[in-house]
């Protein structure tokens, strides 16, 4: 199917280094689209929407917020630190969202297994399904994701 003008200007833009070191495509050669709609399959065969990923990245986050910089307590063998910066990140799809630089860490106590990921990626993920591309420096992998918060 043939992209839409819309949609090969963004697959640039998220290919380019305008907003993020890298981009959010990192050496992934696939359109934005099939990212998408890959990664979506990949929660949804694990029994999850992406609803669901993000309204529990919005939880894990909130409680960790408490903690004002220290590791606590987020449910579920679970802990949660959050580290802020000053300014803000836009969301790269062409809308008005903007997002305090702020990277959450969970860990699985027992595992050990863990996973960042800031507040454009609970966007990015509650609102275009989009987890970055393979190879971009803050790529998550939904499998190890769900993995680790569910």
């Amino acid at each position: 199917m043939k992209k839409t003008p819309e949609m090969e200007k963004l697959d640039n833009f998220l290919r380019s280094s305008r907003i993020v070191a890298g981009g959010f495509m990192g050496e992934d050669i696939r359109d934005v689209d099939e990212v998408i709609v890959a990664d979506t399959r990949s929660v949804e065969r694990l029994g999850y929407s992406l609803e669901q990923v993000a309204a529990r990245m919005h939880e894990i986050t909130h409680i960790a917020k408490e903690g004002l910089g220290v590791c606590v307590d987020v449910g579920a063998g679970l802990k949660g630190c959050v580290d802020e910066a000053k300014g803000r990140i836009v969301c790269p799809w062409p809308h008005p969202a903007s997002f305090d630089k702020r990277l959450t860490t969970v860990t699985d106590v027992e595992s050990g297994k863990e996973i960042t990921w800031s507040d454009l990626h609970i966007h990015l993920i509650e609102e275009h399904g989009f987890f970055e591309g393979i190879g971009s420096a803050m790529r998550i992998e939904p499998v190890k994701l769900i993995t680790i918060i569910f």
